[in-house]
């Protein structure tokens, strides 16, 4: 039961930081929160990622509950050369 309710908290916890204006810094923190050690991001591969998706940012903000998946779905499907190439850059 104790589980149970954390996980519900979590859960809200991660609702209120999507709805709230986001910084590249604490979308990086809430991302790495939630994703397995394989998906964990830097900020580097946040700018790349931002860099070649520009069209999907309306500012400055990165709002967890609209840019988290593309962000994986962009992740996942980088080459494993270029996400070398990123990585050597931070």
């Amino acid at each position: 039961m104790h589980h149970s309710l954390e996980k519900i908290l979590n859960k809200e916890n991660s609702s209120i930081i999507a709805s709230q204006k986001t910084t590249k810094e604490e979308f990086l923190l809430e991302h790495n929160k939630l994703a397995p050690l394989n998906l964990q991001a830097t900020t580097t591969l946040l700018s790349s990622f931002r860099e070649d998706k520009a069209l999907i940012f309306k500012n400055d903000d990165w709002p967890i509950d609209k840019l988290r998946r593309p962000f994986i779905l962009w992740l996942t499907s980088l080459p494993i050369r270029r996400k070398e190439n990123i990585k050597k850059k931070g």
